[in-house]
């Protein structure tokens, strides 16, 4: 059987498309057939070059239905009954479960993880624009209540497992004011789960006016647009102002650009937490002064991954909280896998003062 794989290209050019021999699983495996793929942020932030990927297998964030089971695979991580035809979610990412880290039950930080792998490296299939994706031996797998389309799923093994996770991480409680420095896929995932938890009053901020309108039925008390406060200092008064001039309890960043992090801890109130989500370019720096941290007792918490109870976990609050929140709407613009260019450019937003796009997909 074979199946198309998307690799990312060097800057300025296209995607590669490739089809490649799809295997059949070893025991303790699976193959997926992806339904759905999210162009996430941290995708665009790759196709722009802000992390080398060139000839890697490209994307992430995806739902998919079980196309073959290896030997000894009958159930889901849960304990639930698996087949041929169920459709699953799981982490992206493999953490190698044999590090000090590991042992200690951290796998969001293990040292030793992988994720995608060039599409020319067996298993092939390692990314989720293509037609299959292939679960590694004994990789965390859940299976997804029926009543959840793969609209509303699709995001879960990023968006929101991410930010389930990493508010937990930075200790968001009842009562916590909370800001978002971005309101795209993770903002309004993030809007959504703080208020659940009683968080109050929560504030978004973004240069996109339909995304802040989006962001106010995802939970928003306020909402900042770029292009009425232009300066970062008027910003951060207006964050002030609005939490009886402290700061935030917790700011999150959720842009991916190093430049908005001195300005997030400018929000956020002597002792309160600012959380890094965003940002995986590992040559986008930003001076900082440490002073800030240290004279307002601030601590910063960095999440790239989560730990794999925050896939249930973010299931069950979805399952719950479907007719409360808008999250039908988060992806608004579907695309043919072979049109991933033509996706990429529209999903832009970059440099753009307005986009109609909140989150894109890709449909095999």
């Amino acid at each position: 059987m074979l199946g198309r794989v998307v690799a990312f290209s060097n800057v300025g050019e296209k995607f590669k498309i490739e089809e490649v021999q799809v295997p059949d699983p070893e025991p303790g495996a699976a193959v997926v057939r992806v339904t759905m793929a999210g162009i996430c942020g941290s995708d665009l932030h790759m196709w722009r070059g802000d992390v080398p990927n060139a000839g890697m297998a490209a994307g992430h964030e995806m739902v998919g239905r079980i196309a073959q089971l290896g030997a000894g695979v009958s159930t889901d991580s849960l304990g639930k009954p698996l087949k041929e035809g169920d459709r699953v979610t799981y982490p992206y990412f493999y953490p190698c479960r044999r590090c000090p880290i590991c042992l200690r039950g951290d796998f969001a930080a293990c040292p030793n993880e992988v994720a995608r792998r060039p599409v020319g490296e067996a298993p092939f299939l390692t990314g989720a624009y293509a037609d299959y994706y292939y679960l590694r031996p004994n990789h965390h797998v859940f299976r997804v209540p029926d009543e959840l389309s793969d609209e509303l799923v699709t995001p879960v093994n990023c968006a929101l497992a991410q930010v389930t996770y990493g508010l937990e991480r930075a200790g968001l409680r009842a009562g916590d004011s909370f800001v978002t420095q971005g309101a795209g896929g993770l903002g309004l995932s993030a809007l959504a789960v703080a208020r659940s938890m009683g968080a109050r009053p929560l504030i978004a901020i973004d240069g996109q006016s339909n995304r802040l309108e989006l962001a106010k039925r995802f939970g928003a008390d306020e909402t900042i647009l770029i292009a009425d406060f232009p300066e970062e200092a008027e910003r951060v008064a207006r964050v002030r102002q609005l939490t009886d001039g402290i700061g935030a309890d917790v700011v999150a960043d959720f842009v991916g650009m190093a430049r908005v992090l001195p300005e997030g801890l400018a929000m956020t109130r002597n002792g309160g937490t600012y959380l890094e989500v965003g940002n995986i370019s590992p040559t986008d720096e930003v001076a900082l002064r440490p002073s800030q941290l240290a004279r307002g007792n601030k601590r910063i918490v960095g999440v790239l991954h989560y730990n794999p109870w925050a896939i249930p976990v973010a299931l069950d609050f979805l399952l719950r909280n479907r007719e409360t929140y808008p999250f039908h709407e988060v992806i608004s613009h579907q695309f043919p896998l072979a049109e991933i260019d033509q996706a990429f450019e529209q999903c832009e937003w970059a440099g753009r003062t307005g986009s109609s796009v909140i989150r894109g997909v890709l449909v095999p």
